[in-house]
């Protein structure tokens, strides 16, 4: 079967953004307004559990009015098929932004007109930095009090560092929120009403200020916006035509302006390269701006392969080319999410290039495994519908694959490649997991196991001392909610430990030190000696391995077992059995013997001598360190800083969003536990907090044994 639709009537976007700046929302009138759906449901009606809109659909999501779990839905608008992927915005599921982001071709940053640039957009934002995805920027909420456009593109532009290119500017904030300027078009939409199917009149730009709507305007600063439309539009072309060499060089010889395709073509130029933002704005609850904001995710986003394909790679991670987006090129595709329920295994899949059709075998080149495609389905949200085949730029799902899991290639078996992985944020705390009766162990082993194998921002460990099954994650929500899904979508009932930080090593200074490993047991024995210099590294260094041997006094073929010694033993440390963090373990020296001498001799001197130097350097315990932002009125910011500095924690800054205070710090994760109970209280339930990990930082020495024995019961 051919092409439907050309490849460049396509677009892959996620919708990103700080928790409740709106995405859903706006998800929601994409979907009426392209006519795949003929209702509206808002998040807060959902919280009885009786309806849900359409991609927060779990009951986890309903009843807490947040998004866990990204989802896609695919629609169409003026004859372009759009798939949307909407995305979480709490800090416990950056995961899924992550893998959303990593197969997406653009994305739409959404933002509360009041709060501006908040610290989840900041991760969302870098994240998309990595992955070099052309971002457009949507600032919602113009309608709520304490609105502020000026703000918030100051922190596109200052706190991410965005060349913005203002494409809308909002006519109104608050009550008086009426529409929008379009600076490219030259004109202005003024909506008749808040109704979901109101119209709006389009007006000339330099006519909108005798509008008697914007007439009628209250606050000095909208009137202001307005005052300003003409040198505002005039900013707006210059930024654009920096993009063209041609246009710019009309525009500033004879100050022609381009025409409205031309300004669409710069922009779109600039935003599908990464060197500008296109900024709209508007009104999701009020209906006001959604069907502008699709005409831009049409003009400015990339089709699939616009900004390049994906990069392939060796086994170490080294790019050795790049796949562009074709049908016509081996099929090269790659698996982004996997959601285990009861009714089977769903791949979320991107297809790079190539055409895979129901029945085709491929090789899971990641796990060296080969894969029978069963059924392919278009999913829209939790409800999916079966195709015959998927192309290159499409956004699929594969039924029931049993060995492919989040981040594995897919290929054709004649032309195996490694496709770029995703990387995953390393988890910082623990919980112990116990089923609800015994008959249930079995049960709750393989409910685990599916949902770490959906979500690898969770690890699942064994505790050699206890016995307990321990499950590491993201924060206190993430590991609440993995349990309760377990609940309510694989029917097992399992009971959740007290929150454990995971705590980490150092070395404290350098040591040199030599281990000999002799053993005789009759026959041949054993021998090996090494000679080592450890030394701190710089935080996020990793392990690095040196080896200095000179003169053949250690066998080439024995360093790789020294080698790995180091990398197994540095995951269990010496103060309290927690990985080693960030050091150069240099082999300068050693002796062999020539029957003696083996790889097994090597490997547990290389062992024995780390212990040994560990322990000999003042060894550091570090613990994570989590950026807290807590946003407030004013009145409580005292009690907040106080209970902050009490905590142990470091006040960095302190300000005004709008009508509310925040106050931002570092705080030490091991006394965050339960911090939403103490804030509801201080705040009387009006104050919000975001926590993310940040770095690692070492405990202070009289609290090393007071930790320790906190977290050991």
């Amino acid at each position: 079967m051919a092409r439907q639709k050309p490849l460049k009537l396509y677009r892959n976007i996620g919708i990103i953004a700080h928790i409740d700046a709106g995405k859903t929302t706006t998800t929601e009138r994409v979907l009426y307004y392209t006519g795949k759906k003929h209702q509206i449901v808002d998040v807060h009606d959902t919280k009885d559990g009786k309806g849900s809109t359409t991609t927060d659909y779990l009951e986890q999501e309903r009843k807490r009015g947040i998004t866990i779990q990204s989802a896609a839905v695919s629609t169409e608008w003026k004859g372009h098929q759009i798939n949307v992927i909407d995305t979480p915005g709490h800090v416990d599921f950056t995961i899924e932004v992550n893998r959303s982001l990593r197969v997406l071709d653009g994305a739409v940053v959404v933002f509360d007109g009041v709060a501006g640039v908040e610290p989840q957009t900041e991760t969302n934002w870098r994240l998309a930095d990595q992955y070099n995805v052309p971002r457009m920027c949507y600032v919602n909420k113009m309608d709520r009090i304490g609105a502020n456009f000026k703000h918030c593109v100051d922190g596109i532009r200052n706190r991410l560092g965005a060349n913005a290119v203002l494409c809308q500017i909002p006519l109104g904030s608050h009550d008086e929120f009426i529409g929008m300027a379009d600076l490219i078009a030259g004109v202005g939409y003024i909506w008749n009403s808040d109704d979901k199917d109101s119209t709006w009149e389009t007006i000339p730009l330099d006519q909108i200020a005798d509008h008697p709507k914007v007439k009628a305007f209250q606050a000095a600063g909208d009137r202001e916006w307005v005052a300003n439309l003409a040198s505002l539009r005039e900013q707006s072309i210059e930024t654009a035509v920096e993009m063209d060499d041609d246009a710019m060089d009309a525009y500033l010889s004879n100050g022609d302006i381009p025409s409205l395709e031309k300004l669409k073509e710069c922009i779109r130029k600039g935003c599908v390269a990464g060197k500008l933002v296109p900024v709209f704005c508007g009104s999701s609850y009020r209906n006001k701006g959604v069907q502008q904001l699709l005409d831009g995710v049409i003009d400015y986003m990339p089709y699939p392969g616009e900004n390049g394909g994906i990069s392939m790679v060796d086994e170490d991670g080294h790019i050795i080319g790049e796949q562009e987006v074709s049908d016509d090129a081996p099929v090269r595709a790659l698996a982004f999410k996997v959601i285990n329920d009861q009714f089977g295994t769903l791949t979320f899949t991107r297809i790079y290039s190539g055409v895979i059709k129901k029945g085709d075998t491929l090789q899971n080149v990641t796990r060296g495994k080969k894969e029978r495609v069963g059924r392919i389905v278009e999913v829209q949200a939790n409800a999916t519908k079966e195709i015959d085949e998927v192309r290159a730029g499409d956004i699929c799902a594969f039924v029931s694959m049993k060995e492919t899991e989040t981040g594995d290639s897919l290929t054709d078996p004649a032309h195996p490649v490694l496709l770029e992985r995703m990387r995953f944020p390393d988890p910082v705390i623990s919980v112990s997991v116990e089923p609800k009766s015994r008959n249930d162990i079995d049960k709750m082993s393989t409910a685990l196991y599916k949902m770490v194998k959906a979500d690898p921002s969770l690890k699942l460990e064994v505790d050699k001392e206890t016995g307990q099954t321990v499950l590491k994650g993201m924060g206190e929500l993430h590991l609440e909610i993995t349990i309760d899904r377990m609940r309510t979508e694989l029917g097992v009932d399992a009971n959740m430990g007290k929150p454990k930080v995971s705590f980490r090593e150092a070395f404290g200074q350098t040591v040199e030190h030599t281990y000999t490993h002799k053993k005789q047991s009759g026959g041949s024995g054993q021998f090996a000696e090494v000679k080592m210099v450890f030394e701190p590294g710089e935080p996020g260094s990793g392990v690095v391995f040196s080896d200095e041997i000179v003169g053949g006094r250690v066998p080439r073929e024995y360093i790789p077992a020294v080698q790995h010694a180091i990398e197994v033993e540095s995951r269990q440390g010496q103060v309290a059995g927690y990985e080693v963090l960030d050091f150069k373990a240099r082999l300068v020296d050693g002796k062999y013997h020539d029957v003696d001498s083996s790889a097994l001799a090597f490997e547990i001197a290389g062992r024995q001598c780390f212990r040994e130097a560990q322990r000999m350097s003042k060894p550091k315990l570090l613990e994570p360190i989590m950026s807290l932002e807590v946003v407030t009125e004013a009145d409580y910011l005292g009690d907040i800083i106080g209970d902050i500095n009490r905590r142990r924690g470091s006040v960095s800054d302190q300000g005004q969003k709008g009508p509310q205070a925040f106050v931002q710090g570092f705080v030490p994760l091991a006394e965050m536990f339960g911090y939403i109970n103490f804030l509801r209280s201080a705040t009387s339930g009006r104050g919000t907090f975001t926590m993310i990990f940040d770095h690692y930082e070492e405990v202070p020495a009289n609290l090393v044994d007071k930790l320790m024995e906190k977290e050991a019961k």
